[in-house]
């Protein structure tokens, strides 16, 4: 067994004898998510490295401590990419904290979500035992999906040490245009387009102007371009760089993460809107009271999320049942309640 291995599970089970809370950080790029942190700090960037990786399988696998900005690199000498686009938040961000946080880019809704690609993972649990769920292949499985159980999960449930992901061909070209147009009239547009055979990877309202995305062959964006209208944007791949990253005025102060139909018109709150995923994602930076934001994404037929700024507040809102539910998921996984408690929840 790796040293590093050893070592972390020492530590968990030291930790479990002592009933002493864990918090498992990758780089920190995610410390600014969650409703408090607590517990001493178990360093797991150490774990870091490629296992495997056959550009013909569309599949690779590597430690959790690996910084996301070596995967890109050896996937784009594969000509291939991470295709839930996942976010750093900061320069080192590791693997395991991409699986872990299960935030993905601007490209989800075009081609998925970082939990739909993950295949398999390598985890130690709050017992320090050493478990593997999933594979690296795509298939049926029979039972509860363990694997996929970690994507969101933010190390409350376990030390995640490998995962294998699917990935995918990068685009031939890609291409940004820009049209200036209301926010209403965006989300319209932005539905109009998902009904149609075109090939957009990202779109993105921001400050009274829609961005899209096209990604493809040359022969197919230029056709999809003279239909789109709009300008072209210079340097797109700048652009979608700070939707991903946050980096856009309009993402910044409190931010709250609104999950909402597709067609629900401009929420009725003050501050900056920002919308993704063909209108289904809306960004708000407000100060507006905890109460008006989730009732209006309630309204909404969705839900609300405090993404930034939510140190001691409540980052989100489960009824009764799902309450329940991340209750015995967390009891089942760590009953002794040692990794990132509070992370989530402020009730455990």
């Amino acid at each position: 067994m790796n040293s590093t291995v050893i070592e972390l599970t020492d530590r968990i089970r030291q930790a479990a004898a002592e009933r002493k809370p864990l918090r498992i950080r990758g780089s920190g790029s995610k410390d600014f998510y969650g409703y408090r942190l607590e517990g001493d700090v178990l360093h797991v960037s150490g774990y870091r490295g490629v296992i495997d990786y056959e550009p013909s399988e569309l599949v690779l696998t590597a430690r959790a401590g690996t910084p996301l900005s070596e995967i890109d690199r050896v996937l784009a000498e594969g000509g291939q990419m991470l295709a839930c686009e996942p976010p750093s938040f900061g320069p080192d961000a590791t693997l395991g904290g991409c699986v872990a946080s299960g935030f993905s880019g601007p490209r989800r809704a075009a081609s998925g979500s970082v939990r739909d690609f993950v295949l398999g993972v390598r985890v130690l649990n709050a017992q320090g035992e050493d478990l593997r769920f999933g594979g690296q292949v795509m298939k049926n499985v029979a039972g509860f999906d363990a694997s996929r159980l970690m994507a969101g999960s933010f190390g409350t449930l376990a030390v995640i040490l490998e995962a294998s992901l699917k990935v995918l061909p990068r685009p031939e070209e890609e291409q940004t245009v820009r049209l200036e147009m209301t926010q209403a009239k965006a989300i319209d547009t932005m539905n109009r387009w998902a009904g149609q055979p075109l090939p957009i990877s990202a779109t993105c309202y921001s400050e009274s102007a829609l961005y899209a995305r096209l990604s493809g062959s040359g022969r197919t964006i230029a056709a999809a371009r003279e239909r789109l209208g709009g300008t072209g944007v210079d340097h797109g791949s700048d652009f979608w760089s700070s939707v991903r990253e946050h980096r856009l005025p309009s993402l910044q102060g409190r931010l709250w993460r609104l999950s909402v139909r597709p067609t629900t018109p401009p929420l009725d709150l003050p501050g900056q809107h920002t919308v993704e995923w063909n209108g289904s994602l809306r960004w708000i930076a407000t100060d507006a009271a905890e109460d008006q934001v989730h009732q209006a994404a309630r309204n909404a037929g969705g839900h609300a999320t405090l993404f930034r700024g939510a140190q001691g507040s409540a980052i989100m809102r489960l009824d009764a049942g799902v309450s329940a539910l991340n209750r015995r998921i967390k009891q089942a996984l760590d009953p002794e309640g040692i990794f990132g408690p509070h992370r989530l929840h402020a009730e455990f």
